[in-house]
């Protein structure tokens, strides 16, 4: 069976609602490159279905939604890059089109014309977040977890996570890439990263009311009508810790250098257990990922959404030829000795001046892969 499950329900009026499913719930319905592949493509054949008014896009089980990407196959293709004898970023195929397709599918969710739900529950983390961010309407229950946990496997929060997190307010998506810190609905909302608040119980509520809508084939009339649907069945929501400490978040968070945020969360006195496993978290991480998620966030600030992504791809690219984020999967999933080895093992070595090289081009801007990104209006970038 399928990794991604494609169906269609009717509507009225010879309407269709598209369903995407995605279908590994052994792995919390992590994203593959086969995966983003297949997501990918029938986006675009919905695209262009005249039939089709709206898209759902959701996660089997009730674990997760999307708990990241495909870490053990980046994993396999880092270590037989780095047995090879390295060289050129671009020698690791697979990292080279793995991150490019889900990149590419992450932008087309983001531009996508016609209204996209996307069904939020349970864990949504890292590349799960890249494929719920840019949808039209992203809905969050009360067991909905969202983080960006990159800084515990050498990596930084990629997926357009450079962008999304620039403008959470109160300078909170600084704290998140440093801390990992998970996000319940009400601060998901709060965010940015999400807008409806509905139980996970209403499910078969809201997808029987997608079949009883009276869609048009206007796509803006259906974004409207999709977002009335959604606030009939929504509820109130509670503020959660990001919001409860939006104050001193904004004031160790509002320094101009890194060190000295790292600096100030460290000194943190509140014994509140969010705040206080965000400074664990921030401490046994990669002193690399730090630097480089704050490097990101500076620059995306004015970047326009393609060229976020167009930038990240090569981040990330260098950090899976000479990054920790090999070493970070090693330790937490391959040998699970959760003894990271970091390199620069310290703050104080990961300089704006070490990181730099993480930011080279090895090919001319034409021939890089997302190259055509932003060659389509962003709708809703």
């Amino acid at each position: 069976m399928s990794d991604v499950l494609f169906d269609e329900r009717d509507g009225r009026d010879g309407r269709r609602i598209g369903i995407a499913t995605l279908h590994a719930p052994k792995t919390l319905n992590g994203l593959s490159l086969t995966m983003a592949s297949l997501l990918d493509t029938q986006l675009r054949a919905w695209a262009d279905d005249d039939a089709i008014a709206v898209v759902v896009l959701q996660g089997a089980g009730d674990k997760a939604f999307c708990a990241g990407g495909d870490l053990h196959g980046l994993y396999r293709s880092m270590v037989d890059y780095r047995e090879a004898g390295g060289g050129e970023i671009t020698r690791n195929a697979y990292a080279s089109e793995f991150f490019s397709t889900e990149y590419r599918l992450d932008y087309r969710i983001h531009t996508y014309a016609k209204p996209i739900l996307c069904w939020g529950h349970g864990i949504v983390m890292g590349g799960g977040i890249g494929l719920m961010a840019g949808a039209s309407h992203r809905v969050v229950t009360e067991r909905s977890k969202l983080a960006f946990p990159e800084i515990t496997v050498g990596l930084y929060p990629d997926v357009g996570g450079s962008w999304l997190l620039s403008r959470v307010p109160d300078r909170g998506g600084m704290f998140l890439a440093l801390t990992g810190a998970p996000l319940g609905a009400g601060d998901a909302i709060h965010a940015g990263l999400a807008d409806h608040f509905i139980p996970e119980n209403a499910h078969p509520e809201v997808m029987n009311a997608l079949s009883n809508a009276n869609w048009s084939s206007s796509a803006s009339a259906n974004h409207d009508k999709l977002t009335a649907v959604l606030r009939s069945i929504e509820q109130p929501v509670s503020p959660g810790p990001l919001q409860a400490h939006a104050a001193l978040i904004r004031e160790v968070c509002g320094n101009e250098r890194l060190d000295d945020i790292v600096g100030a969360i460290d000194a943190i006195q509140d014994d509140d257990t969010w705040l206080q496993n965000a400074r664990t978290a921030l401490l046994a991480g990669a002193p690399g990922s730090a630097r480089l998620g704050f490097e990101l966030q500076r620059r995306a600030s004015t970047l326009s959404l393609a060229d976020t992504f167009r930038l990240e791809y090569i981040v990330s690219l260098h950090c899976a030829a000479h990054g920790d984020f090999a070493e970070g999967i090693r330790a937490l999933l391959i040998d699970k000795d959760r003894q990271p080895r970091w390199n620069p093992a310290t703050l104080a070595e990961a300089t704006s001046s070490w990181a730099e090289s993480f930011f080279n081009a090895p090919f001319i801007a034409e021939a890089h892969l997302l190259a055509d990104l932003g060659s389509q209006p962003e709708s809703y970038a």
